[in-house]
């Protein structure tokens, strides 16, 4: 079994994984300079001892783009491990809410609420992510009295030291993609296909982002540094944290 699903496995990420750089590539053309300062700590690129504008700049997009890169890249393994159970184990994608994935495993019905790594939320997100695993244990278990359910909060990456949280187990990497498929060595077969023509698409990204990168250097040049050539500090400060700015 193993074999076949590689190969399916594989054909759908070949598939599948342009849609990933395209959405990377759109939101690289979407950006503007002001939206990304209006967002970013100030306080920040002058503690780094930034001189130049072009320094900066790059500061601020590396900054942006890992954040958005994370949350693009998230939303596609989602993708691939509901591929997988749904190969393996019939799963599919939940309509309970908070709730990624269901499917049924020796008598026990899985719902899985899927992140890509372990450290992915904050007291009040974990809370949230335990009151949906209580509304759907309620729901779906409703429909038999027979029916065992268990929650997991199923993570694409990293390592967990204890799974048991109690009302629900949380695996993560090797133990998380060994759940959805059955196949101890998944977590290490589905490197290979992801890097379908990576090389090629990541050259593409790279000459739209130096066009980006001198963009707006020319544009953060006119409006934040001084006659001088000097980056205008508190002209900056002023732009993201002013209380009467317009």
């Amino acid at each position: 079994m193993l074999l076949h699903l590689k190969r399916q496995l594989c054909a759908f990420v070949e598939q599948n994984i342009p849609d990933f750089h395209l959405r990377r590539l759109e939101s690289l053309k979407k950006l503007k300079l002001k939206n990304i300062l209006k967002r970013k700590n100030p306080y920040l690129f002058k503690a780094k001892n930034t001189f130049t504008a072009e320094e900066l700049v790059r500061f601020i997009l590396d900054a942006h783009l890992s954040s958005q890169e994370e949350t693009l890249f998230g939303a596609f393994l989602e993708r691939v491990a509901i591929f997988t159970c749904q190969y393996c184990f019939n799963g599919r994608k939940s309509a309970a809410e908070g709730i990624d994935l269901e499917f049924s495993r020796d008598d026990v019905l899985y719902i899985v609420s899927i992140k890509s790594g372990p450290n992915w939320g904050n007291s009040s997100q974990l809370k949230k992510l335990q009151d949906n695993f209580r509304k759907a244990k309620k729901i779906l278990g409703a429909n038999t009295m027979e029916r065992r359910v268990v929650a997991v909060n199923g993570c694409c990456y990293g390592r967990e030291n204890k799974e048991d949280k109690g009302d629900y187990l949380k695996l993560c990497g090797e133990n998380f993609w060994s759940f959805i498929s059955g196949e101890n060595s998944l977590y290490l077969d589905i490197i290979e296909p992801l890097g379908h023509k990576a090389k090629e698409r990541n050259e593409n990204f790279h000459q739209e982002f130096v066009k980006v990168v001198n963009q707006f250097t020319r544009e953060f040049l006119e409006e934040f540094c001084l006659m001088t050539g000097e980056i205008d500090w508190e002209g900056l400060v002023r732009f993201n944290s002013c209380a009467t700015q317009p």
